[in-house]
């Protein structure tokens, strides 16, 4: 009766359109009172413990950082450089998108920002260069989901939180799969684009290729940074995040010198609203979870479950495709929210790591994001190139495909996540 209850009054109240937050929180209620918890005092006090958390302090910061590095000219750099690298092969502005995208998911963290930059820089190039538009903004919005899987990544620290996994090992789990997404593009992208009659750009010149590698250096040492201060434990997470938006502030007003100091105060309110929706989001859903754990409704679905536990890839493929489903539905943090708590037991019961579950798990609610009919990241490539969002959607579907079926080589393969973890993990 209170997974009906937990279930129905959560669909319930989004079918009749309650914003997600304020929802988990009335979903909470409904379960309070079929377990006789109805208490004011218990809301409030989950409601604050779920925000109060020094982890969570890095969605903020990352936050900045995205807005900071967009306006302050270090993507358009990273743009740039990728033009120069490979722009003049045969289908060379995908090759760019692809390897733009993969630097900026490890600058950002943000699929949503990686998307709306490289849809205004890009879309436009692509278009006028004679590639489909509708494909062209597919590929710039499947590219752009690699931001939640190469660290830093918001969704891994959210993911961390809710599950008290290592933020730390996700960062450094995810660096190897998400260059697999990258790779799945490239291919792909090849294939679609073999018989578009496209001109590419002229071939860069040695001196031209210099000068891009010289304009984005500073943006590229960024991730490096990151990624070895992780490793090497010079900072958690949450510093890093900081560092980001510190480095990041000091490249575009003090380098690069196109953000003035009047220019911050926009960037500085745009990240705290989006990070106050996802803070918010948060502090609802650790009531739910709370309640989830009290109602011990994982115990009952790890009973219902059992038959699955012997047959760990069996069970991740059946939770791969719940996800899937849910993806379609929800946006990236409130499934997160949602589902760590409830599947999270399962896992651990069946002796399947975290970390490699955390990978999977991400890498499926990124696919979320250009799924319809939710499909954050594809309505933010539409409204950026203002294309239809039925055109984007056609777009996107090859390179869907080819990113579930890198998540389902990773489900049958676990190898190809742990290995080069442990790598830069260190054991």
């Amino acid at each position: 009766m209170t997974i009906a209850i937990f279930i129905g009054s959560l669909l319930l109240t989004m079918a009749i359109g309650v914003p997600i937050a304020f929802a988990l929180l009335l979903c909470g209620m409904a379960m309070m009172w079929q377990l006789n918890l109805l208490d004011p005092q218990i809301l409030a006090q989950n409601v604050i413990n779920g925000a109060d958390s020094f982890p969570l302090l890095a969605v903020p910061f990352f936050m900045l950082a995205g807005e900071v590095m967009n306006a302050g000219g270090l993507s358009r750099r990273i743009v740039n450089l990728a033009l120069a690298l490979v722009g003049h092969v045969k289908g060379g502005l995908g090759y760019v998108t692809i390897v733009a995208a993969c630097i900026m998911a490890a600058l950002s963290g943000s699929a949503v920002a990686d998307a709306a930059a490289l849809g205004a820089l890009l879309l436009p190039m692509m278009t006028a260069a004679g590639h489909d538009r509708a494909r062209s903004a597919g590929l710039i919005s499947s590219a752009a989901i690699i931001a939640p899987v190469i660290p830093p990544s918001i969704a891994f620290v959210i993911f961390g939180v809710a599950g008290n996994v290592s933020i730390t090992k996700l960062f450094l789990a995810g660096v190897f799969p998400g260059i697999l997404l990258g790779l799945s593009l490239w291919v792909t992208w090849w294939w679609v684009s073999r018989r578009e009659n496209v001109v590419p750009p002229k071939r860069k010149t040695r001196s031209e290729v210099m000068q891009a590698l010289r304009e984005s250096t500073w943006a590229l040492v960024l991730p490096l940074i990151i990624v070895f201060g992780l490793k090497f434990g010079i900072f958690t997470p949450t510093e890093a995040a900081v560092v980001a938006a510190v480095y990041a502030i000091a490249i575009s007003t003090l380098v690069y010198g196109e953000l003035k100091l009047r220019d911050l105060p926009p960037l500085f309110m745009a990240a705290a609203k989006t990070s106050a929706v996802i803070m918010f989001l948060v502090a609802g859903s650790m009531v739910t979870a709370w309640l989830i754990t009290v109602a011990q409704l994982p115990a009952q679905i790890v009973s219902l479950l059992e038959p699955l536990l012997d047959s760990p890839k069996l069970l991740l493929i059946s939770i791969m495709i719940l996800v899937m489903i849910v993806g379609t539905a929800l946006d990236l943090s409130p499934t997160i929210l949602l589902l760590t708590p409830v599947l999270m037991p399962v896992v651990k019961a069946a002796g399947i790591d975290p970390v490699y579950f955390g990978v999977l798990f991400i890498i499926n609610n990124a696919i979320g994001l250009v799924t319809p009919p939710v499909g954050t990241v594809l309505n933010t490539v539409a409204g950026v190139g203002g294309i239809r969002l039925d055109e984007v959607t056609r777009g996107v579907l090859p390179f869907m495909i080819a990113q579930f079926v890198v998540m389902f080589l990773l489900v049958l393969f676990p190898d190809l996540v742990m290995v080069p973890a442990r790598w830069m993990i260190g054991h």
